[in-house]
C-alpha cells in the first residue's frame, strides 16, 4: 500500500472510533425520562410494558350500534359511503373494483362476489353472513375483525357513521 491509501484507511478508522466513542459518551451523559403515559394518544395504538406504558391492554371492540341503526340518517350513510366508493360499487350488477361490489351486502355471505380475488382470510369466512354486527366490527377495524384481509382501510371510528352507513347499505339491493 502506498502513503495515500494509508491516509484514507487511517481516516476511516479514526472516524469509526470517534463515532463509537461519541455514542458511548452520549449514553452515559443523557438519562432520558420516560413518561408514565404517552402525551399524545394515537387511536388504535396500545402502549406496552416495554415502552413504559404499563400492561398491554386487550384490543378494543366496536361499540354495539343496533339501537343507532334504527334512528340513523340515510343521507349521512350515503355521505359516509363516498369514502367506500373509491374502491367499491354499490349498484346492483355493478363491477368489482379494488374491492368487490357491495350491492345487497347486508345478509349476504362473506366472499360473496363472483370473480373477485378475496384474501384467504376472507375466503375462510365464506360460510358466514354479513350481519349488522359483523359489518359493524369489520367497518370499525377491518384488520382486527378479519386478520389477513386485503382491505387496507383503517375503519369508520364513529358509531353514528357506521350505523348510518349500514342502514344505507341495506337499501342498496
Amino acid at each position: 500500500m502506498n502513503m495515500e491509501q494509508n491516509k484514507i484507511l487511517a481516516a476511516i478508522l479514526v472516524a469509526g472510533i470517534a463515532a463509537s466513542l461519541s455514542g458511548f459518551v452520549a449514553k452515559k451523559a443523557v438519562h432520558p425520562e420516560h413518561l408514565a403515559e404517552n402525551s399524545y394518544k394515537i387511536e388504535g395504538v396500545v402502549a406496552s410494558a416495554a415502552t413504559g406504558g404499563g400492561a398491554p391492554a386487550a384490543p378494543a371492540k366496536a361499540e354495539p350500534i343496533a339501537d343507532l341503526i334504527a334512528s340513523a340518517d340515510l343521507g349521512q350513510g350515503e355521505k359516509v359511503s363516498k369514502v367506500c366508493a373509491s374502491c367499491h360499487t354499490f349498484e346492483k350488477g355493478g363491477p368489482n373494483r379494488v374491492g368487490p361490489n357491495l350491492s345487497g351486502i347486508v345478509g349476504a355471505k362473506h366472499a360473496h362476489a363472483d370473480g373477485f380475488a378475496y384474501s384467504d382470510a376472507m375466503k375462510a369466512k365464506a360460510g358466514e353472513t354479513w350481519t349488522e354486527d359483523a359489518l359493524n366490527e369489520f367497518l370499525w377495524n377491518p384488520k382486527q375483525a378479519i386478520p389477513g384481509t386485503k382491505m387496507g382501510f383503517a375503519g369508520v371510528k364513529k358509531p353514528e357513521d357506521r350505523a348510518a352507513l349500514i342502514k344505507w347499505m341495506k337499501t342498496q339491493k
